[in-house]
């Protein structure tokens, strides 16, 4: 006897994916093929707990064939689920989501999240540029601090090695600042970018910023307050918002608020008890011993229990507000793993009321539905902290696919997105093939592996390798594109930039020497995402059309207009039926009736 259950279909779930609470939600089983059963399946139970409860049972009505019950979720949280026919017999989650009968059943999740639970409209559909500021672009030299080495090696390679102490201190720079990033603001435009986001542009002592000085100013590197402003008129000019990087879990040694080398005019932390910094941070043995991020000492550990630092964070002249006020259109919290529950829904309580339409997101590098991070699970996606976070799932799934040719595991994180994730949050996932934090995409599809960095500085892409990777960076591209969420572009990934783990990926843009076919590539999958098919993308449903072990079809529709996107990563050849003419939108190719999927081919296809 067989029976189908599957939670992304509305057949068995009539709100697919997580929802909000007080919505009545039908859950139904199909019985299929008829027949006798080594048990008996007159009677069905929905098993139900909560997240850390016992479990409740509900009988399900039977009609014919089909099992049903309807419930009303009255709290938000997760919950757990499965079947059950009594006698040891359960329907269970297994591959791609689906039911499977077992005596020891997976559970499914359910995710209900508050009903006012929103998320902004307008990064729908887009897509986002993430850019490491000091490597961007440069216009003019701004005056160094003594303790920053300027570079005039644009295009060179970053400081890697340890000093005769062991650390290595990030104090090289390059020179790009905001009046760089200004001037290619038609770059940007050009490559469909709707959304930039920056990492730290905050004073730092680091190039990398994420040990922050002062929260209140730009580092003069990059520019002043005044320029950061203009930057975010003349983007909106070009129809697009600036994403700031919030780190909130540290700050600097060097800093304001901390002070360990005194050069600041203020009474840091490090410097007295009686600082009224004080209680922002925790020391285990004054001054010398404290809490740092991941033992760091360099980066001081925030207490964000601290009221001194939420009102300086959240409050009504806060860093938060100021900077939304100055022109930021949200911001990605850094870290947002360590930040507590409470601190995240005051950043976003701040935000939110400074600008409903801010956006928020968390780097999270799990399934964020059900983290839990030092030992309690946290509730990002419940309505009351991100709107959305960065999507490592997805991005491993993606690399997986590319380089294995095996569909599974990109199947399975789609339908686990899908499945646990409120639709609010799938359409504004930060998509993402490579960040800051790690390799190129191109470096990662070149295949060559390296276990330190001093190989890493020498070992680069010959010609042939580099168009091999190439083409897989195409077909990463094209699902980075056409999968729920939005793509996120490390910068110069989309002209070819090679470069292994930090800080070889964060290489100067060589805008004197790129990739203008790759580039090309970029730029027509931003024309078709924001352009000539927004609305498909902005809020559009995914369905699985095919798959096998090696070929993944799907659609992307809302309402009449649909895009079917294939990718075939293997050395079979495919056949596509049509009623009408099929028009491939990459090359332009139409074809009637039936279109041919060559081996190791991709696109999107648009039925007429």
């Amino acid at each position: 006897m067989n029976f189908y259950y599957d939670p992304l279909d509305e057949a068995c779930k009539s709100s697919v994916g997580a929802f909000a609470r007080e919505v009545p939600v039908t859950f139904r089983i199909y019985r299929k093929n008829g027949g006798e059963a080594n048990f008996s399946a007159d009677v069905c139970y929905f098993v139900l707990y909560r997240d850390g409860g016992e479990p409740e049972l509900f009988p399900m009505k039977r009609e014919g064939e089909v099992y049903s019950v309807t419930l009303k979720f009255h709290e938000t949280g997760l919950y757990f689920y499965h079947f059950t026919f009594g006698e040891g017999v359960h329907l269970g989650c297994g591959t791609l989501r689906r039911g499977v009968l077992t005596d020891s059943p997976v559970s499914w999740q359910i995710t209900v999240f508050s009903e006012d639970y929103r998320t902004p409209d307008w990064f729908k559909g887009g897509v986002m540029y993430q850019i490491f500021p000091d490597r961007f672009a440069k216009e003019g030299t701004l005056p160094a601090k003594p303790y920053q080495i300027l570079r005039d090696d644009w295009g060179g390679q970053p400081t890697f090695r340890p000093n005769e102490f062991g650390k290595v201190l990030n104090n090289d720079f390059f020179g790009g600042n905001l009046n760089g990033i200004r001037k290619k603001l038609g770059y940007l435009e050009a490559l469909g970018v709707t959304a930039i986001y920056l990492n730290p542009i905050f004073e730092a002592y680091s190039n990398h910023r994420y040990d922050t000085g002062d929260y209140m100013r730009i580092d003069g590197l990059l520019g002043t307050n005044e320029d950061f402003t203009a930057l975010s008129k003349d983007a909106a000019a070009h129809g697009m918002k600036i994403i700031l990087d919030g780190v909130f879990n540290h700050t600097g040694d060097d800093s304001r608020y901390f002070n360990k080398f005194g050069r600041y005019d203020s009474l840091g932390a490090y410097q007295s008890t009686s600082s009224p910094y004080s209680s922002w941070y925790r020391f285990r043995r004054f001054p010398d011993s404290y809490e740092s991020w991941w033992g760091i000492e360099t980066l001081p550990a925030v207490n964000e229990a601290s009221e001194s630092y939420q009102e300086f964070i959240c409050g009504q002249n806060g860093v938060v507000k100021t900077w939304l006020r100055r022109g930021a259109s949200g911001y990605r919290l850094d870290v947002a793993d360590e930040l507590p529950d409470f601190f995240l829904k005051k950043v976003r309580q701040a935000i939110k009321e400074t600008d409903p339409d801010a956006l928020v997101i968390g780097e999270v590098w799990e399934d964020a539905s059900n983290k839990i991070a030092y030992s309690e699970r946290r509730t990002y996606l419940q309505g009351e902290e991100l709107d959305s976070v960065m999507n490592y799932p997805l991005k491993d799934a993606i690399i997986g696919f590319v380089k294995s040719g095996r569909t599974l595991q990109l199947r399975e994180t789609v339908a686990m997105l899908l499945d646990n994730y409120p639709k609010e949050t799938l359409d504004c996932l930060m998509n993402i093939l490579g960040t800051h934090d790690t390799p190129r995409i191109l470096t990662v599809f070149g295949g060559k592996e390296c276990s330190d960095k001093e190989t890493m500085a020498l070992t680069f892409l010959s010609e042939p390798e580099k168009q091999l990777a190439k083409e897989k960076v195409r077909m990463a591209a094209l699902l980075q594109y056409t999968l729920p969420g939005v793509p996120c572009i490390y910068y110069g990934d989309e002209i070819g930039m090679q470069g292994y783990l930090d800080p070889f990926c964060r290489g100067c843009f060589p805008w004197d020497d790129m990739d203008e076919a790759l580039l090309a590539f970029y730029r027509k999958l931003g024309e078709i995402r924001t352009k000539r098919y927004p609305e498909i993308f902005q809020g559009g449903a995914y369905r699985e059309v095919f798959a096998d072990s090696a070929c993944l079809v799907f659609e992307r529709r809302k309402g009449e207009r649909r895009l079917y996107i294939y990718c075939n990563n293997s050395a079979s050849e495919y056949r596509m039926k049509f009623d009408g003419t099929a028009r491939e939108l990459l090359s332009g190719k139409r074809e009637k009736g039936v279109l041919e999927i060559r081996a190791h081919a991709y696109g999107i296809v648009e039925v007429e």
